[in-house]
């Protein structure tokens, strides 16, 4: 699978999506991206085992969609871009194991001023960071 990947660096893979999926959330945003990411990685499952893997896995992030508009500018921003340093930084953090939790391990969002996807029903909510409210669906209830 990693294969077929477009970026398979794991700080590269991360800091790309939180910027692609964020940027416009400021830092808080881009971590709260890159905390889902950790969280899914710290429990395997459908959506990857591994940074790049859970990034990039299929429908998971829609920066990494073909027919986004973003998915050309994640894969060609530079670190001339501040917000995308300010991602490398916090990548950078989530591979180290430095990264502080902002969504209380919640392992998807989407954007409120969007319609409530079908998987929000019902779900663990756990707090809304800018235009993303954080939930936990695939891990168990509040305890990880």
């Amino acid at each position: 699978m990693t294969s077929t990947l477009p970026i398979t660096d794991p700080v590269q893979a991360a800091a790309r999506t939180a910027w692609g999926e964020a940027r416009g959330e400021g830092r808080r945003g881009m971590q709260a991206v890159l905390n889902v990411i950790g969280n899914r990685v710290t429990h395997p499952g459908w959506w990857g085992r591994d940074i790049a893997g859970v990034c990039q896995a299929h429908a998971q992030f829609s920066c990494w969609d073909t027919k986004d508009l973003n998915r050309i500018k994640l894969l060609t921003v530079t670190e001339a871009d501040t917000q995308f340093r300010e991602a490398l930084d916090l990548a950078s953090c989530l591979l180290n194991s430095c990264l502080s939790d902002l969504t209380g391990g919640a392992d998807h969002y989407y954007d409120w001023r969007g319609q409530r996807p079908y998987w929000a029903q019902g779900r663990f909510y756990k707090c809304t960071i800018g235009h993303h409210a954080f939930y936990r669906v695939g891990l168990r209830g509040d305890g990880m």
